[in-house]
């Protein structure tokens, strides 16, 4: 089992959604927000799990999916911000999540219908399967899901 490639799409999700919350204000992405309190090793370093968070971050920078102006030591991002491809993916809507229940007001559906949504419930409910699935809709550009119309 590669758990560090579910430790990623936890990473990667909690790290975008927190973007997505304060768009479009650039803020501070610490990892500690994300991931928790983790003690340095013996020699003061930053912990692996916490390097691999960090990583994920700068990956998805890499990648487009965010900007932010530099690091604040090996502890946060620093002005960051969501991509206009980070927003996009995660505003798209998740093919078959459009909730059932005719009685809600369609903007409470279409909301709920988005990867951002979908990501956040799995996120609360520690669903691990669920997000590693979800999370894999970030990065794919196929039609496994549609974009807002």
């Amino acid at each position: 089992m590669d758990l560090q490639i579910d430790d990623f799409h936890k990473d990667a999700a909690a790290g975008l959604l927190r973007l997505h919350r304060a768009f479009p204000r650039k803020i501070a992405l610490y990892v500690e927000d994300l991931i928790g309190r983790e003690e340095p090793d013996e020699f003061g370093l930053p912990s692996t799990r916490h390097q691999s968070c960090l990583s994920a971050l700068l990956w998805l920078a890499e990648e487009g999916y965010l900007r932010f102006d530099s690091t604040i030591r090996h502890e946060a991002l620093d002005q960051a911000v969501l991509s206009e491809k980070g927003f996009l993916r995660l505003s798209r809507t998740v093919a078959g999540a459009t909730p059932a229940d005719p009685a809600l007001p369609a903007g409470v559906r279409r909301v709920r219908a988005t990867l951002a949504w979908q990501l956040r419930e799995a996120l609360a409910e520690g669903d691990g399967e669920r997000l590693v699935r979800l999370g894999r809709l970030i990065f794919d550009n196929s039609s496994t899901s549609r974009p807002e119309t």
